[in-house]
């Protein structure tokens, strides 16, 4: 069968066929592809912040090429950081060798080693120590036990709050009587501390020229000496409440008060000494020794009035 047999009839109109072709509209410099969805900045340069694409993806640089690690990766830097430390150390130890030397910061957790028993009875003790007998510190190999064992051992937890409480009365009697003022709080609070400072420093000098050798300590005169705010606190609340009568009545039991515990507590810590040096009873030294405990017992009601008289009116 020939090909010209499989012709269409005459008559049938031909239909010519086209090869069917997409027209696709030419893009243009500055025109995306309108069938696109998101912008191709593969190619092009960033133009966020004039930073360029980098090789660590998502736009970020890579760690590698930040300056931080460039400084590490340098042996160098490695050696000087290495140094830096060694000296950091041997500065950080000379200075706690130098702190302990003149503050013997070890030795204030001593002093803080406190519960609320023995707050309670110690504050008993200072208003009211006419019935306590037994006023030996106790001991235990040597070293004196810690104060929540022992009523007698001295403390500065009672002397810091008190002294805080003492400025923040002070400041509740000078703002009832429409006198206070920061500056004037601030003068309350630095003269007590001045008075402070000049009683240590009176008191070492004073066992200085006496030739007294004792185990009384700086911190131990410190704690002694601050006990005398418990006593000024309660002298000026009950002015507040009851007035001047109220004031010198209890101001005066806790002046008394503080006297005898001074007296009691310090002669064991001079005079016993003394006794144990077989020094005579009735010798000079040993009056000096006499004398001088009984002048820091009788300066504590004064300071307590100083600094108490002009807050109640």
């Amino acid at each position: 069968m020939h090909a010209a047999g499989l012709a269409a009839p005459a008559g049938t109109p031909r239909l010519r066929k086209w090869p069917s072709k997409r027209r696709v509209p030419g893009s243009q410099p500055g025109m995306a592809d309108p069938h696109q969805f998101f912008d191709d900045t593969s190619s092009t340069p960033s133009r966020g912040y004039g930073a360029q694409p980098s090789p660590g993806g998502l736009g970020y640089p890579s760690p590698s090429s930040s300056p931080e690690a460039a400084f590490l990766a340098n042996p160098m830097s490695n050696m000087a950081m290495a140094y830096g430390s060694s000296l950091a150390a041997h500065g950080k130890e000379l200075v706690d060798k130098n702190i302990d030397r003149f503050i013997p910061v070890t030795k204030l957790k001593y002093y803080f080693a406190v519960d609320t028993v023995y707050v309670g009875r110690k504050l008993g003790l200072l208003v009211f120590p006419y019935l306590h007998q037994d006023w030996e510190v106790q001991y235990q190999q040597d070293t004196p036990v810690a104060p929540r064992f022992d009523i007698n051992a001295p403390d500065l937890y009672i002397p810091a709050m008190a002294f805080i409480t003492y400025i923040l009365v002070a400041g509740l009697a000078l703002g009832t009587q429409d006198r206070f003022s920061p500056d004037l709080l601030g003068l309350q609070a630095s003269s007590a501390l001045a008075w402070l400072t000049l009683e240590v420093v009176a008191i070492l000098l004073s066992l200085y020229l006496v030739t007294v050798n004792t185990d009384l300590t700086t911190i131990d005169l410190v704690a002694f000496l601050g006990y005398k705010y418990v006593g000024m606190i309660g002298g000026v609340l009950m002015g507040l409440l009851f007035g001047k009568i109220g004031y010198y009545l209890m101001l005066g039991w806790c002046c008394v008060s503080i006297f005898v515990f001074m007296i009691r507590t310090l002669r064991l810590k001079i005079l016993a000494q003394a006794a144990a040096e077989g020094v005579p009873v009735r010798g000079a030294r040993n009056q000096l020794r006499m004398y001088l405990t009984m002048a820091v017992a009788a300066a504590q009601p004064l300071l307590m009035y100083w600094l108490t008289f002009h807050l109640v009116r």
